[in-house]
């Protein structure tokens, strides 16, 4: 199994913190925020990592290194200009063959355990669904008996964790575009799974939800 992080962003919102740090590796819990996906990931039998970067991502790319110390393998895809989150998969779709891969949003702290990950033989992609935080209370995909429907069932916010098929991006062409038109065009196909997660997940968008994070994350060491 391979695996892609995603850590491209500019992170605005987390100014002036990624001013000169990119969000990846701010600290919390005394680990940079990436190094909990690595370990994650590597837990899961992970062999290889793709990490896209672009934002001050020279520094990912130094802090990291090969990801020998981690016992797996890191490669980069550069992104001169950002491509959000469709194009900066497509970018690195030769990477990870014909087998379907994991891609997990860098900007995230979750307890999800990427070894049950699992995509149904019909199916383009499986994405792990967690309840609506106060900044997205209508969420984002409705599920329906383990697949995701375009209207019916109870509406969640995408966590961040997915599972693809690399031909999701077959039509795909090079460039910058989002993930979200073609999660909806296979979703109204019924080639989309997923799962309602209930453990712990932080979108660490904010200083103050890094900061509630870095907190949480210490007690759980008290």
């Amino acid at each position: 199994m391979k695996a892609m992080i995603l850590a491209a962003g500019r992170g605005e919102r987390m100014r002036p913190l990624t001013d000169q740090t990119p969000k990846p590796l701010l600290h919390a819990g005394g680990k940079r925020l990436i190094e909990y996906h690595i370990e994650a990931l590597v837990a899961a039998g992970v062999e290889q990592i793709v990490i896209n970067y672009s934002h001050l991502g020279e520094q990912i790319k130094n802090s990291l290194g090969d990801g020998s110390r981690f016992a797996t393998h890191i490669v980069y895809s550069a992104e001169d200009n950002m491509l959000e989150t469709g194009g900066g998969i497509f970018q690195a779709l030769s990477l990870f063959g014909n087998e379907p891969f994991i891609v997990v949003n860098g900007d995230i702290w979750t307890d999800y355990d990427f070894s049950q990950l699992c995509l149904p033989e019909s199916c383009l992609a499986h994405l792990v669904l967690v309840d609506n935080p106060p900044h997205n209370p209508q969420g984002d995909f409705h599920i329906n008996q383990q697949m995701l429907d375009p209207e019916l069932g109870p509406s969640y916010t995408f966590s961040g964790i997915g599972l693809y098929q690399p031909k999701l991006f077959e039509n795909c062409e090079a460039g910058r575009f989002p993930l979200a038109p073609l999660l909806r065009q296979a979703i109204a196909q019924h080639q989309v799974s997923g799962e309602y997660f209930t453990g712990h997940w932080w979108d660490i968008g904010t200083p103050e939800r890094l900061t509630s994070l870095d907190l949480f994350l210490k007690q759980q060491v008290e």
